[in-house]
């Protein structure tokens, strides 16, 4: 069958649970082909294509029918849409024609191959009319205040009729679905037709006499329900035979939906053994401490699954019976393939590049966005049937943006709350990607979006005001916090509410931080001591400039080694002085687009130890490969600087982890941090300098080595006491009582799982 329907009033309204009923019939049962018809500009229909919870539809029939167009490609539909063209006289014509009529006003929306204007009925003259008819075109006047000029024999009913010959469809396998006299036109084709409840009167008077029309009792979708079983549309059985089985829900209050298991999986003697994560920055250890009180809870994530004979995937595995008793691991079946296509080569080649701004690196595959797409939607899947009724649904990262778009539909009884971990970048980056649309669509399904800064926040808007209309709601000031005029990423004022698709989200801002007790357990651990006087000895009377990071061109790498070389040349008194000791883990083996940087960082290494080395003394010590955090903790603490410069980067929590270090010890150390991270934001005190600029990079680490003990002293305390103030826990606490605020402060109109 065809469901041909308007939007306003019809489709788009109607009982919330109607609305989810007839969305889920359309995408559960494939003999359906949706059509919109309607009078909206095709600009404007354009954003309810990207909202999810909305089915997409097979074709759009808009500016009350002069326009026809494929729902997927949004090309016109020939040769149907050429006919309309060769009857349509143009809008200059008729807008001089109509200049000296009084009382139209024409309506500023967008417009194709019709004007339209406001008016009231006296206006509507038979000299009007005449001139209309003069220039080959139609008059259409409804609900007492709208005039649309259309080219001779165009309406919504005509141009659906073409379309349904031009499909050789039968006009009894059409139900037509409206709620204004503007409708009326496709009541008179031959197909069969319902006016939803609340219907305009005149409306409901023109089509009294048709036995094919129905008047329903429900309004909107639910009317539109009313009429595919009265009708038989979908056989005797009826609608509750095609709708999936909505109804089967889990127990957790709180599900948690991360990449990562809570516990590592590694094989030992040709087995697979579960041990606690070795996770450095406490955000696993942070996430597990909210089902430490027995709340009954799940964690979904990933398993590398190769169904070999004989072997039963589990499911469901317990994390720690004595310290999570009602906690389960979910686990989502992946084979290794989709692993590696998912997250090492698709995520990291086509959207880790675009998120940091460099979107000349990024690689688009669609067959990989297939892939990735099948991934969040088993994850959305797994979280549905995990979740009570009304849980809060935490989710983490890019890895999963399409989640919230197949998990919507299936349960919009849930709490959706999303935490964006790596930057989000403005507007005319974001849009890069060919999927823009479908990321944000989904997105916007959300309650609540969380960020580390609020820059990174109000860069989510202004995309989201290019995907849909966005109505701001409420903004907060972002001092005393954040920075605001101090570095590249500050900002004044971020927007905390929006309204998009008569759905209100929340915004926040929620720099992740550090388990600083672990730290200090590590600190005065007899093998960290150890270590740390091994390391005086072995760089007495050297002073040292740390940098530790991944292998990855947005950390600025190469950029620091030649701003090195260059501070050696303009400070000839350094040589001999002062090491810089980079600390490069390696990427994974399948990332292979590292390798070329790689080369290229171990040239500099080389060239820069040949010119400056000296008997006992070199200058840069460059080590690829990972420490164990315990070892990294003593380097912290004896390096006299830590120079943190990638060229973008959503926080960086080795800044943080190096200041907790030396304010745990009493340390004196500086921190020389880029602008463009999102702890520069928060870390009042640290020495900000410019990437991309290799004299201010220069500058910025000689500034560093010739501070004042007084003034690396105060620095270190200021952000000493904001690492251990804004810690982890403080981090999730806040993001889950902003979580909590905000859906309870949902306007009465608002309603979640509102299309």
């Amino acid at each position: 069958m065809i469901l041909a329907t308007d939007l306003d009033g019809t489709f788009l309204a109607g009982d919330p649970e109607n609305r989810q009923r007839l969305y889920q019939l359309i995408t559960a049962h494939q003999g359906i082909q949706l059509v919109f018809v309607t009078g909206r500009g095709l600009e404007v229909v354009v954003p309810l294509l990207s909202d999810p919870a909305i089915p997409r539809p097979a074709y759009i029939i808009c500016d009350v029918g002069a326009t026809v167009v494929d729902g997927n490609t949004l090309q016109p539909v020939y040769p149907v849409q050429s006919e309309i063209d060769a009857a349509w006289p143009g809008e200059l014509p008729i807008l001089d024609a109509l200049q000296h009529f009084p009382g139209l006003e024409r309506q500023e929306v967008p417009q194709q191959r019709r004007c339209s204007y406001f008016c009231e009925p006296g206006a509507v003259t038979d000299a009007l009319r005449q001139t209309l008819d003069d220039l080959g075109c139609d008059l259409l006047f409804s609900a007492g205040m709208y005039l649309d000029c259309l080219p001779r024999g165009v309406n919504k009913g005509s141009t659906l009729k073409r379309l349904v010959q031009q499909l050789q469809l039968s006009p009894d396998d059409v139900l037509v679905a409206g709620d204004t006299l503007n409708d009326l036109s496709m009541y008179e084709q031959g197909f069969k037709g319902v006016c939803v409840g609340e219907s305009e009167p005149a409306l409901l008077e023109a089509t009294a006499d048709r036995a094919s029309v129905l008047h329903a009792r429900l309004s909107g979708c639910g009317g539109i329900l009313e009429a595919v079983v009265h009708f038989g549309f979908l056989g005797p059985l009826g609608v509750d035979h095609e709708l999936p089985d909505l109804n089967i829900k889990g127990k957790a209050e709180l599900v948690m939906v991360y990449h990562r298991l809570p516990y590592e999986e590694v094989q030992e003697s040709g087995q697979w053994v579960r041990r606690p994560p070795s996770s450095p920055n406490g955000i696993l250890p942070t996430l597990l401490s909210f089902f430490a009180r027995g709340e009954t809870g799940s964690w979904v994530a990933w398993s590398i699954h190769e169904p070999r004979k004989g072997h039963t995937f589990e499911v469901h595995t317990d994390v720690d019976r004595q310290l999570y008793p009602n906690l389960v691991a979910a686990r989502v079946a992946l084979s290794k393939e989709d692993v590696d296509t998912f997250y090492k080569r698709f995520s990291k080649e086509a959207f880790w590049p675009t998120l940091h701004t460099f979107w000349e690196r990024a690689i688009f595959r669609e067959e990989d966005w297939v892939t990735f797409l099948k991934v969040n939607r088993l994850f959305a899947e797994r979280t549905a049937a995990e979740a009570a009724e009304g849980a809060i649904i935490w989710l983490h990262d890019y890895n999963l943006w399409m989640v919230p778009a197949y998990l919507r539909p299936l349960r919009p009884d849930l709490t959706i709350a999303f935490f964006h971990h790596t930057y989000f970048p403005s507007a005319d980056v974001f849009n890069v990607l060919p999927w823009r649309r479908d990321i944000i669509g989904s997105l916007l399904q959300c309650d609540y979006i969380g960020f580390h800064i609020p820059r990174q926040a109000e860069n989510f808007v202004d995309v989201a005001r290019g995907v849909a209309p966005l109505e701001v709601l409420e903004t907060s000031s972002c001092a005393p916090r954040f920075l605001t005029y101090g570095c590249a990423v500050g900002l004044d004022r971020m927007t905390t509410a929006i309204r998009v698709h008569d759905r209100k989200i929340g915004l926040g801002a929620h720099p992740v931080g550090l388990d600083v007790s672990r730290i200090e357990q590590l600190v005065q651990a007899p093998d960290c001591q150890a270590l740390m006087e091994t390391l005086r000895q072995q760089l007495r009377q050297v002073r040292v400039v740390l940098s530790v990071e991944r292998l990855d061109y947005t950390k600025g790498t190469l950029a620091k080694l030649l701003a090195f070389e260059s501070l050696l040349d303009a400070h000839p008194e350094l040589i001999g002085k002062v090491s810089l000791l980079t600390i490069c883990v390696p990427a994974a083996r399948e990332m292979t687009i590292y390798d070329e940087l790689l080369g290229q960082i171990e040239q500099a290494v080389g060239r820069i130890n040949g010119r400056f080395s000296r008997v006992g003394w070199t200058p840069v010590q460059f080590f690829y490969r990972a420490f164990p955090f315990k070892d990294l903790i003593a380097y912290y603490l004896m390096a006299d600087v830590m120079w943190i410069t990638p060229l973008r980067d959503g926080l960086n929590l080795v800044a943080k982890e190096y200041i907790a270090t030396q304010g745990l010890c009493h340390g004196q150390g500086v921190l020389v941090l880029s602008e463009f991270t999102g702890a520069a934001a928060e870390l009042h005190g640290a020495l900000l300098t410019n990437p991309h600029d290799p004299h201010d990079l220069r500058d910025t680490l000689y500034i560093g080595l010739t501070l004042g003990q007084a003034e690396r002293e105060a620095r270190l305390k200021e952000m000493y006491q904001i690492v251990c103030h804004n810690d982890i826990g403080r981090w999730g606490t806040e993001f889950l009582e902003a979580v909590k605020a905000t859906v309870e402060d949902i306007l009465p109109e608002d309603t979640r799982g509102a299309a």
